[in-house]
């Protein structure tokens, strides 16, 4: 071994390499401070076996309050089904059969009219609204409740369903006809024996001491008379009178009144929209010139009023003023009192208006409210029925020239002994009769 390669043995040993993250770069670095002594923690007042109990009952008390509102609230008490739009209807014939059959017949004495929707005929009975093929009677939806109906009707394509609750008719449910979906609804204050009356725009309850008037929403537009729980007083024209009958036409609405004071009954046009709801906007209103009188129809700005005492037919314009007066054969008997729920007879085609008074059925101008002419022995206002005008009479239906009130050819009908009114509608080849609380189809 060389010299070179022989380590000095005086040589110094070289320090070891620190390992990784030994070196103490930090100095004075302080210790980490004592932890906190531990606080006992405060017992819980609810750790008791009492106060355990109390929150159990708490619980039970919560879960039975619930319970009673869910199996006492109004949609427990709703029993209801929905289905598919229903298939077209075939059309109706060119002209009305020779015969007519019954193809069903169902209860219905919740509806004044046979109820006609699109395609669906609708039945309503106790608590129970029906939707019905027109063609079977079968029921393809239902809607009902642990109340008692009013009445139904239809306006703007649905069904609108008013529930006799507490003092009044005051629960009012919208239905698709075609599904059973519900639209709208709404709380009003209707009077017990209501009856719906529509211009197609608007539907006005009727009743003795209070109108109610509703959009296609069912929100309130207009009331009129004696309101209950009256937030701003003065807004009605006058108070104590009672109402006679209604109609509708045109965004309008006509009522006879009786008012203290008045020598006479008192025609009254107000608008069904006006800017306020609680504050109507008056048309017009005249004092008559007898008692007992009766507002038949309405077309356009014009409005027609049996006076019995002088036997006239009375025109309106739309300011109140006299447009014309017409001699009135009406049996004394047929306008001893006012119509049920305040609502005339009556039925619209595309030529007249038609008014059964209760033994005859008048022929009244759409443009005019002129009469045009009369058909004795009737037993309701006609119709058009496979574009021909159809009127129920003794024994079946009159197929009338509409001009002139000809008769082009009767078509008998079974009604097994039924005599009273009888109240028409048709849903394509369908041909429907009210008979007082049934509805029965005819093809």
């Amino acid at each position: 071994m060389s010299d070179e390669s022989k380590a000095p043995e005086d040589a110094p040993e070289a320090d070891p390499a620190p390992e990784y993250g030994s070196e103490d770069v930090l100095d004075d670095v302080e210790s980490p401070p004592a932890p906190a002594p531990r606080v006992k923690a405060r017992r819980s007042p609810w750790n008791r076996g009492r106060d355990r109990v109390i929150a159990a009952l708490i619980a039970v008390v919560v879960v039975a309050v619930a319970l009673v509102v869910a199996v006492t609230s109004d949609s427990a008490a709703t029993d209801r089904t929905e289905a598919a739009p229903p298939p077209p209807l075939p059309a109706a014939p060119d002209k009305v059969p020779g015969s007519l059959a019954e193809l069903w017949s169902a209860r219905s004495g919740a509806t004044p009219v046979p109820v006609v929707a699109g395609d669906t005929v609708a039945t309503a009975d106790g608590g129970e609204v029906a939707a019905r093929d027109p063609l079977t009677g079968q029921i393809r939806w239902h809607y009902s409740r642990d109340l008692p109906l009013c009445t139904v009707n239809e306006t703007w394509g649905r069904l609108n369903a008013v529930y006799h609750k507490s003092l009044n008719c005051s629960e009012v449910t919208q239905l698709d006809p075609g599904t059973g979906r519900i639209t709208a609804q709404r709380n009003g204050n209707a009077e017990l024996g209501t009856q719906l009356v529509s211009d197609g725009s608007h539907v006005t309850a009727t009743g003795k001491k209070l109108l109610d008037t509703w959009r296609d929403d069912l929100v309130k537009s207009a009331e009129y008379g004696q309101v209950p729980a009256l937030v701003n007083a003065g807004k009605q024209p006058r108070t104590g009178c009672t109402y006679g009958t209604v109609a509708a036409a045109s965004g309008k609405v006509g009522v006879i009144e009786r008012c203290p004071g008045d020598p006479a009954d008192r025609l009254t046009v107000y608008k069904a929209a006006p800017e306020k709801d609680d504050e109507p906007q008056v048309s017009f209103s005249s004092v008559l010139a007898g008692k007992r009188a009766r507002v038949i129809a309405m077309s356009g700005d014009l409005t027609a009023v049996v006076l019995p005492d002088q036997k006239l037919l009375v025109i309106y314009n739309g300011d109140g003023s006299q447009r014309a007066a017409y001699p009135l054969d009406v049996p004394e008997s047929d306008l001893a009192q006012d119509p049920p729920g305040g609502t005339e007879a009556t039925t619209r085609t595309t030529q007249n208006v038609y008014w059964f008074s209760g033994s005859k059925v008048l022929a009244l101008s759409r443009d005019d409210l002129s009469p045009r002419w009369t058909l004795s022995s009737a037993m309701g206002p006609g119709i058009t029925f496979a574009q021909q005008l159809v009127v129920p009479i003794k024994g079946g239906l009159a197929v009338l020239n509409e001009n002139d009130g000809s008769t082009i050819r009767t078509v008998g009908v079974d009604r097994r002994g039924y005599a009273g009114v009888v109240r028409l509608g048709a849903a394509g080849p369908v041909l429907l009769e009210q008979r007082g609380d049934t509805l029965t189809a005819l093809k």
